[in-house]
């Protein structure tokens, strides 16, 4: 098992240090790139889709995957800012796509998941769901895991196409699963963080909150998951055990959570829709600093660095010192942003709702 596993590290390590594949950078939904940006980035194209956009980007070799509210899946070329090719599922898109080997995977809000030629743009297979997909693909070996209105969470088998098991939870599943070791982790509208068997897909163990529920996908880092909740409250959670390593409480005023933490080091960073970013030091639950937004937000922020990329649903871009939640820079995209920055090769990718899409880098 040990062998098995270092071999996948190693082949997966360089895709996770080149590319941004899935949500969040990587399946244990940290939110964090495998390269640093210029401390003052600038935009090197923007591409008009026509309509909003609420899908994290994927970035992988040349070429960035996106999808939109008219139901559209993008390619669009990284160092061009031109579309490749277009793909139309027929319902809208809020999940980013997921790229493994050769296809790009997403759902849409019909509950159709799709797997999509990354070349041609040109459909592999479909998968239907019970209920609506707002939860975004995540990558493991040999699968996709996703999530469904339909209270399931599925396990498909990428040569089969078919589940190799499925997950009843007691709710919508609206989070995006995250890869936690040998488990799958689920924060779900039934107020439970699950630690779910990612070989069985029997339940290990879990935490359930009274008066709490979760819309935000958990992030993952040595042997503890981090998550907000929609009341307003913040935790860390042990994988094994299910205990609670520390809780914030709402009293705190931090507003609700929708967003997915990023996780880096020792601190983990919350966007919130009380109108602010939070870095959270990761083996206490003290609050290190607050930056004040002029928005609420359910975006998620993303790490790459020493600098955390945030949101905000005015339609500003902030750039914020990892350790002290200082301003280094910011940019007005102008409609709201509900997509988390993608960030890999350099680049950083974000859309937003009246249909911008943004690539900053050096110039």
């Amino acid at each position: 098992m040990l062998k098995y596993l270092l071999i996948s590290l190693l082949l997966l390590s360089p895709a996770l240090a080149d590319d941004w594949a899935s949500f969040r950078g990587n399946a244990a939904m940290t939110g964090v790139a495998g390269c640093a940006l210029p401390p003052v980035p600038k935009v090197l194209w923007t591409y008009e889709t026509g309509s909003g956009v609420e899908s994290t980007a994927a970035i992988v070799g040349d070429t960035v995957y996106v999808g939109t509210t008219t139901g559209a899946l993008l390619a669009i070329g990284l160092k061009t800012g031109k579309l490749k090719w277009k793909y139309t599922t027929g319902s809208s898109i809020a999940a980013s796509p997921c790229v493994v080997g050769g296809a790009v995977y997403v759902g849409d809000e019909n509950g159709v998941f799709h797997a999509v030629n990354c070349a041609t743009g040109k459909r592999l297979w479909r998968f239907k769901t019970g209920d609506k997909i707002i939860s975004s693909a995540t990558p493991a070996p040999g699968v996709v895991l996703v999530g469904s209105y339909d209270d399931t969470l599925y396990c498909l088998d990428l040569k089969k196409h078919t589940p190799r098991w499925k997950f009843k939870a007691d709710a919508q599943v609206h989070c995006s699963p995250c890869v936690a070791g040998n488990a799958v982790v689920i924060a779900g509208c039934d107020g439970k963080v699950r630690m779910i068997n990612l070989a069985t897909g029997k339940q290990i163990t879990h935490v359930a909150l009274e008066s709490t529920n979760f819309a935000a996908s958990p992030a993952y880092a040595d042997g503890t998951v981090y998550v907000g909740a929609l009341t307003g409250e913040y935790l860390a959670v042990h994988t094994q055990t299910g205990g609670v390593a520390w809780r914030i409480a709402n009293e705190e005023n931090l507003g609700n959570c929708y967003a997915g933490a990023a996780v880096d080091g020792e601190m983990v960073v919350f966007s919130t829709q009380g109108q602010k970013v939070v870095g959270v030091h990761r083996d206490t639950g003290k609050i290190g600093w607050r930056f004040a937004l002029k928005g609420g937000t359910d975006a998620p922020p993303a790490i790459a660095g020493a600098t955390v990329y945030a949101g905000s649903g005015d339609g500003v871009l902030y750039g914020l010192n990892l350790h002290t939640g200082a301003e280094i820079w910011h940019f007005t995209l102008g409609g709201e942003i509900k997509a988390s920055p993608a960030i890999a090769q350099g680049r950083l990718v974000l859309g937003t709702s009246d249909g911008a899409i943004f690539c900053f880098g050096s110039k």
